[in-house]
């Protein structure tokens, strides 16, 4: 690639927060350096103390190490605003690349409808993940609450947080995650603000990521109390309330 090139090119943040998971984040590392030909720079939050593995790698890292631990939401907003960029990507520990997730992307950005772009989500063993979603409901979600279920119906609505790509700007201008949510339901609530922005989700199908998603709420006390206050809020908030009134008055 020639030096012109990659000065056009939009710069690419991509944020990942680690929560001592120092090994998972070395094998995402590992695969950014070995598939991806678009230039990078990766903001490394560490949320608690851990001491990471060497993480030696052909792109820029800016590593940020939290004094106190802070929300999902908190982090990457932080991580936004680390290094100037075109495109901001939030991407988990524990996701896995197959090939350079970003051309694809960076291409659906472009739509003048789309508000954030996002990989088809598999899992381990290759089974298409409830990346997508439909608008979970009070009931809904108290249902699948009580019985453990899948977190929401599949759709087209909102995408779950493990990858997702904006606009620097587009992810600004509405206001990035609301750091009120500490885990949960963020993604959820981003996409419903850029929603009534009159902006929607944007799957890239041909990016296969794997995720293997552990699903804590579903078995750890505190996990499922952050769950349920996060619900709680979303359901309460403007956002939700607005987008009831306009799915209302749609025909």
């Amino acid at each position: 690639m020639n030096q012109k090139a990659v000065s056009d090119a939009p710069r690419v943040v991509v944020s990942v927060v680690s929560h001592g998971q120092g090994a998972l984040i070395a094998h995402l590392f590992s695969d950014i350096a070995a598939v991806c030909r678009t230039p990078v720079h990766v903001v490394l939050t560490v949320n608690r103390p851990e001491a990471l593995p060497d993480l030696a790698s052909p792109f820029p890292v800016t590593v940020v190490r939290n004094a106190v631990a802070r929300g999902f939401g908190a982090n990457h907003n932080a991580a936004a605003t680390a290094v100037p960029s075109d495109i901001f990507c939030v991407v988990n520990p524990d996701v896995r690349l197959r090939r350079d997730p970003f051309p694809s992307l960076i291409a659906r950005l472009e739509g003048l409808d789309v508000g954030v772009a996002v990989p088809l989500v598999v899992g381990s063993a290759g089974e298409v993940q409830d990346s997508l979603r439909s608008w979970p409901t009070p009931l809904g979600a108290l249902r699948r609450f009580i019985a453990g279920g899948r977190p929401a119906d599949r759709g087209d609505d909102w995408a779950a947080g493990m990858f997702m790509a904006f606009k620097t700007a587009t992810f600004r201008a509405v206001g990035g995650f609301d750091p009120g949510y500490h885990l949960y339901y963020e993604d959820c609530d981003l996409c419903c603000r850029l929603r009534l922005a009159g902006l929607r989700v944007a799957m890239a199908p041909d990016v296969v990521v794997v995720h293997d998603g552990q699903r804590t709420s579903h078995h750890h006390p505190r996990y499922l109390l952050w769950h349920a206050r996060s619900a709680l809020r979303f359901f309460r908030s403007a956002a939700y309330r607005r987008l009831r009134a306009r799915r209302a008055r749609s025909p």
